[in-house]
């Protein structure tokens, strides 16, 4: 009788699952409309310090 803690594996498991499954979702979400992975940590400064060098790199490989 000392089974009772069984009773919560099964909602445990699919909330769990649920879990799993709705991260993947917005990781595949964001794959196909980016064509990249989210970064995690990722802020506002980091994405304009990525434009900053893309631009930088387009500037250096022009003048070349």
């Amino acid at each position: 009788m000392n089974l009772r803690w069984m009773e919560a594996v099964l909602p445990l498991g699919i909330i769990a699952g649920m879990l799993c499954v709705m991260g993947n979702a917005q990781y595949y979400i964001h794959r196909a409309a980016h064509g990249r992975p989210k970064h995690i940590g990722n802020d506002l400064w980091d994405v304009a310090m990525e434009r900053r060098d893309k631009k930088l790199h387009e500037q250096a490989s022009s003048s070349n």
